[in-house]
């Protein structure tokens, strides 16, 4: 499978590509599914399979737990060998937030994956205090770092999950 001109490599060897919606698509292949980070009733949605979470620009998406599941759900379509693509209007504070919050379900430490994207990805991503914040608390309980998104049992262990 040839990969996403662009494609940002997480830790874990999974490929991604962030960008800005305002931009023209680069040149290869188109993806196979694209994350939009926006709003349906605004914001133009690709010829291809997408998915959405509503997040206003600046701040962080309106509700946790669809956003949690979605960026889930794109990376694991990503690990799986799918061309994935993050996009918002610019490219840089949502889909910088999705991006890094996709380096810790790669295996990158929380508190160090703004710092990873802005030297993997863009130096100015994930642009505010909120995303920066949103991105610390990633992922919410219930998730398991490295090898895939995994829910935890009551005591931290996978091996107990319900």
């Amino acid at each position: 499978m040839t990969p996403l001109t662009g494609a940002v490599v997480l830790p874990d060897g999974t490929s991604v590509r962030g960008r800005g919606r305002r931009d023209p698509l680069p040149d290869g292949p188109l993806p196979e599914y694209t994350l939009c980070l926006g709003h349906p009733a605004r914001d133009a949605a690709p010829e291809w399979s997408a998915g959405w979470i509503v997040w206003p620009d600046f701040r962080v998406p309106r509700d946790r737990a669809q956003a949690v599941a979605a960026i889930v759900d794109a990376y694991e379509r990503a690990r799986s060998g799918v061309r994935v693509e993050v996009s918002c209007t610019g490219g840089t504070g949502r889909t910088g937030t999705v991006l890094a919050c996709m380096a810790v379900l790669a295996g990158h430490p929380a508190a160090d994956a703004v710092s990873w994207t802005r030297t993997h990805y863009r130096p100015r991503a994930v642009e505010t205090p909120w995303q920066r914040r949103w991105v610390e608390g990633f992922p919410p309980s219930g998730l398991l770092h490295g090898r895939g998104a995994r829910p935890l049992g009551a005591d931290g262990d996978p091996s107990d999950a319900p």
